[in-house]
């Protein structure tokens, strides 16, 4: 493996769970494979090296977890490998997986791990984790705690593994990431094969709000939602393989789905929505929507799963 197509994870062979004894062990074990003095060669001693220097120190290693740094690069795939087409950030077409002679997946088929969990190799995540479709919970975030937050937080989190993640069962909930571009987070993430879901909520009354792009108009009363486009775009960038949207889900403090309203207003010709404003209902029926039609909705991605753990704060 190269230096660019390999984690510092991948270079020690361990998993992005491991404990800093393991660590240690890996640095032995991979500094004599790669010694010059041993048969290897400089370039991959440095690797290892700089690999260890990284994930020995706390900080270092938390600094580079949250950066979401780069896991294994595909090279030219075999004619019989699936080939990916990511679509531009904000784009609504389709990413498409083409598998000659092959039957289109479902989302409700058991989930298919990629690539698949090997005995005798150290995984990047151990398969139990992989396996478990929820991930973090709210919780408190720096000096203060926000409850308000964490419970409406919590409100989304009991919606999506009640609603989204039964239907799926390759989906994969992720809570509590911190932001690739600033220092806010995404209270939550939904990755199913190739596409991945950024999900932020805010709590209004119930009515009838208009979403011009910009704010919700409620009468006279204008509010901004949560600056999620931004997140959207960045890991697009991040993870180019797949099809990154946002969702703003608004709840009601009643607990209808339905409220509050949300209307559209009609946007100009050729313009992307980035980010989708929805209510409980909208957000559920969109979500699964979007996660089922995208290519191989039954594949655990886990390279990408295994990034995106490392991310949470």
């Amino acid at each position: 493996m190269t230096e660019s197509s390999s984690s510092h994870y991948q270079v020690l062979q361990v998993a992005v769970t491991a404990t800093e004894k393991e660590i240690k062990v890996a640095y032995r074990r991979a500094a004599r494979t790669a010694h010059p003095d041993h048969g290897g060669d400089a370039a991959a001693f440095r690797r290892v090296t700089a690999a260890y220097e990284t994930l020995i120190d706390p900080q270092r290693r938390k600094a580079y977890d949250r950066s979401y740094a780069a896991g294994p690069v595909r090279g030219n795939a075999a004619d019989d490998e699936p080939h990916f087409d990511a679509p531009p950030a904000g784009s609504r077409a389709s990413a498409t997986v083409h598998r000659p002679g092959s039957t289109r997946n479902t989302a409700g088929d058991p989930p298919v791990y990629v690539p698949p969990f090997t005995p005798g190799t150290v995984p990047l995540i151990p398969p139990a984790q992989a396996s478990q479709q929820v991930h973090g919970m709210p919780r408190k975030r720096g000096i203060f705690g926000a409850e308000a937050r964490i419970q409406r937080e919590m409100r989304t989190v009991q919606l999506l593994t009640r609603q989204v993640l039964p239907a799926i069962p390759a989906a994969r909930l992720i809570n509590g990431l911190q932001s690739p571009a600033d220092n806010s987070h995404i209270d939550h993430a939904v990755l199913s094969g190739y596409r991945l879901a950024l999900i932020n909520s805010m709590l209004l009354p119930k009515g009838a709000y208009a979403w011009d792009g910009r704010t919700l108009n409620h009468g006279t009363r204008t509010i901004a939602p949560p600056q999620l486009a931004h997140l959207v775009r960045a890991m697009q960038d991040i993870f180019p393989e797949l099809n990154v949207t946002g969702w703003t889900v608004v709840l009601s403090p009643s607990g209808n789905l339905h409220e509050p309203v949300i209307d559209h207003h009609r946007r100009p010709a050729g313009a992307l929505e980035t980010v989708q404003i929805v209510n409980g209902a909208g957000m559920v029926r969109g979500l699964k929507e979007f996660l089922a039609s995208g290519p191989a909705p039954n594949t655990v991605n886990v390279p990408v799963l295994a990034r995106l753990l490392r991310g949470m704060h």
